[in-house]
């Protein structure tokens, strides 16, 4: 990695970003204007997206949320959460890796001390580093042997979304006696360490989210997130609510996308249907039905994501004095949101092709992408069990347990 020419093109972004006065969303929408460009066949090829990756770096958006003493931007989650969705509307997998990135922050500043993620986040800032996730801690595959002072960790991850192209990781092994959760950061080119090129599935395509292999693969101490360690703390339990949110933003991004899309769509390409009686379909009252509940599902999705972005901004500036109750508090609101955007998209994304007609469901138009995406993320948690969590607490005021996905 040349880090003279990464120092160079972040010290050129900030002096850009200084001239222009240019915000965190309006790149953002820069750039998702030339990714939109390009989405549907990109989600057709698979594969990884190198240039729109290299173009995100580029931006200096990988450092939205560090704050500015460390050389990041220093947005707020509220901020952050707005910039995901932006991106979400024309790729939800640059969406999805973006938004992971700074889910990978999230955790090293959660679960590390402040002398370990001080120095990883000076470095993000400095050198643009893509962050990938290895953590997956359902897959417990990945086995660690301790020593006096260091790690050999040796096995198998699956789901690493954006591994590949990434300057560091984000791994969870087991401990080979005791079977204790062991988080680290490792830079992603170390030696043992294997990216695997199988992700093939139906949505969220330019995840790179397949597998990596670790062969007898040295991590120091000093790289292990101990202090205060994986949920641990109501402050540290704050992690998966970020990666449950920045779902949720991912998931309202795709139904702002396919409501456009099929928008455009409507008003331009749709024909009347035969019977209708009408000159144009932006006037048939079943037509307009359908956007009319398509605009409530929106409009009422923004809404509760935007409340539930608010509190963890709240919850975050608490840091340690941040109580169980108040963290559950949060979660109930996430939660909340998290179902609502599962439904809207999932009905919107479906829909769609009722509001266009079927000559909308030509393959080289990929409108099905949209569906897809969402339908593949949104089985990896599955919605019953978050209803059920929501159900505890309307009935008996029990707030979620916290996990890596509650």
């Amino acid at each position: 990695m040349d880090m003279t020419l990464n120092t160079n093109t972040f010290k050129a972004n900030k002096n850009r970003l200084n001239e222009n006065l240019e915000s965190p969303l309006e790149i953002a929408r820069r750039l998702s204007k030339q990714f939109a460009l390009t989405a549907a066949e990109r989600d057709y090829q698979g594969g990884t997206p190198k240039l729109e990756r290299d173009q995100i770096r580029e931006s200096g958006l990988l450092s939205l949320i560090i704050p500015k003493e460390y050389g990041g931007l220093g947005a707020s989650w509220s901020e952050a959460m707005l910039v995901i969705r932006e991106i979400a509307k024309a790729d939800s997998s640059l969406a999805h890796l973006f938004g992971f990135q700074h889910l990978m922050l999230a955790t090293i500043y959660l679960f590390s001390k402040p002398e370990q993620w001080e120095r990883w986040f000076e470095q993000t800032a400095q050198l643009n580093w893509f962050w990938g996730n290895a953590l997956n801690p359902l897959d417990e595959r990945l086995i660690a042997k301790v020593f006096p002072s260091w790690y050999e960790f040796s096995g198998k991850k699956s789901f690493c979304s954006g591994a590949i192209d990434s300057e560091m990781l984000i791994i969870s092994a087991k401990e080979k006696v005791n079977g204790t959760l062991l988080i680290a950061a490792i830079p992603t080119g170390r030696s043992g360490v294997s990216l695997i090129q199988d992700w093939d599935n139906i949505g969220q395509r330019q995840t790179d989210s397949g597998s990596v292999t670790f062969e007898k693969v040295r991590v120091e101490e000093h790289e292990v997130l101990k202090d205060p360690g994986p949920l641990s703390t109501p402050f540290s339990c704050l992690r998966p609510l970020v990666a449950q949110l920045i779902l949720t933003n991912i998931y309202l991004g795709i139904a702002e996308g396919a409501f456009e899309d099929a928008k455009q769509y409507s008003l331009h390409e749709a024909r009347p249907w035969h019977t209708s009686n009408i000159a144009a379909v932006n006037h048939d009252p079943y037509i307009l039905n359908h956007y009319g509940d398509f605009w409530v599902g929106i409009e009422s999705t923004k809404a509760l994501t935007d409340l539930a972005a608010i509190r963890l901004d709240n919850a975050w500036q608490k840091k340690t004095k941040l109580s169980e109750d108040e963290r559950g508090e949060l979660a109930i609101h996430v939660s909340s949101a998290k179902v609502l955007a599962t439904r809207t998209g999932l009905d919107i994304t479906s829909k769609m092709f009722e509001v266009m007609g079927s000559r909308s469901t030509h393959a080289g138009l990929r409108l099905d992408r949209h569906w897809r995406n969402l339908r593949t993320h949104t089985l990896h948690d599955p919605l019953d069990y978050k209803l059920k969590e929501l159900g505890e607490w309307a009935l008996n005021n029990v707030y979620p347990k916290p996990t890596f996905y509650s």
